[in-house]
């Protein structure tokens, strides 16, 4: 029994620190999507990223395919509904209002997540990770806003609706992955975002030209659709598995750390008092949210 307690604690640990690898590299797609953004519309893009993502891991765990039965089937399609539809509203949203207020109502999930958790499941929001993870949301307030939400638009409207639909996704994977191999799952929700995006950028966006594709851009798609895409949406539902819903969306949030880090030292962005600020709330507030687990 004591051996089966720690091997569980080692893969909370373990999954922890998957999350937190993942936010590295979705940080730095931070500075790839805003390169690709302005050569291709953004909905072709994550049909395509989703697309290359499906497809290796198809061919990585081709062997696994054949254990694809209809009971994993409905919670994969969930899945990745939710996972399209959050991103769509978020790049629609991005289009009206500006970037740091799309980043900082994009990550309010963190609150979100765990009153979602209550209503839902009636899972307790403890005080530590009810602090936790207003402490987070202030930190990525640090880093966001330079001006603040002085008047909410359009764009702050859809993205809050992203919100509201990245953290039903969270919730449906930590559901899920309790009860199915979370690597069968990814397997079904990215071709199922792929197909959903491919059919709303035709509706919406029109047919894509090949004229648009450099040697960079495709580059650029590759390493969303591999690195951003197949592995960390992988890790996301294997450290899901094992990490609480609440816990989990605190530490998807570092996402914003790492993401202005990228600007900083990629693309000249300063560093400013208010910015080490920010990152001193949200590491206090990833500390907290490891804390109240134990």
């Amino acid at each position: 029994m004591k051996e089966k307690t720690i091997s569980l604690h080692k893969k909370k640990v373990i999954s922890s620190f998957g999350l937190v690898f993942i936010t590295i590299i979705w940080g730095s797609s931070f500075v790839v999507m805003k390169n690709s953004v302005s050569q291709i519309s953004p909905i072709y893009l994550m049909a395509i990223r989703f697309s290359i993502g499906g497809l290796a891991l198809a061919v990585i765990f081709f062997s696994r395919l054949k254990n694809i039965n209809k009971s994993i089937l409905w919670p994969g399609i969930v899945c990745g509904f939710w996972l399209s539809i959050s991103y769509i509203f978020q790049t629609y949203g991005l289009k009206y209002t500006s970037a740091s207020n799309n980043a900082f109502i994009t990550t309010l999930y963190v609150i979100i997540v765990p009153f979602m958790n209550f209503l839902f499941y009636r899972v307790k929001i403890h005080r530590k990770s009810f602090a936790a993870a207003v402490l987070a949301v202030v930190g990525i307030g640090f880093l966001s806003l330079n001006s603040g939400i002085r008047h909410v638009n359009i764009g702050d409207v859809l993205t809050l609706v992203c919100s509201f639909c990245y953290g039903i996704q969270i919730l449906y994977i930590d559901t899920y992955t309790k009860k199915h191999d979370p690597i069968n799952l990814i397997i079904i929700q990215l071709p199922c975002a792929a197909i959903i995006c491919w059919v709303l950028a035709f509706i919406l966006e029109g047919q894509l030209s090949l004229n648009v594709f450099s040697l960079d851009l495709v580059g650029s798609i590759f390493y969303l659709g591999i690195f951003a895409s197949a592995v960390c949406f992988s890790i996301q539902n294997i450290g899901q598995k094992y990490v609480p819903a609440g816990t989990a969306s605190i530490l998807l949030s570092l996402e914003s750390v790492f993401g202005v880090m990228f600007a900083i030292a990629l693309l000249g962005e300063p560093l400013t008092l208010r910015i080490l600020v920010g990152f001193i709330l949200i590491f206090i507030a990833v500390l907290l949210s490891e804390s109240s687990k134990s």
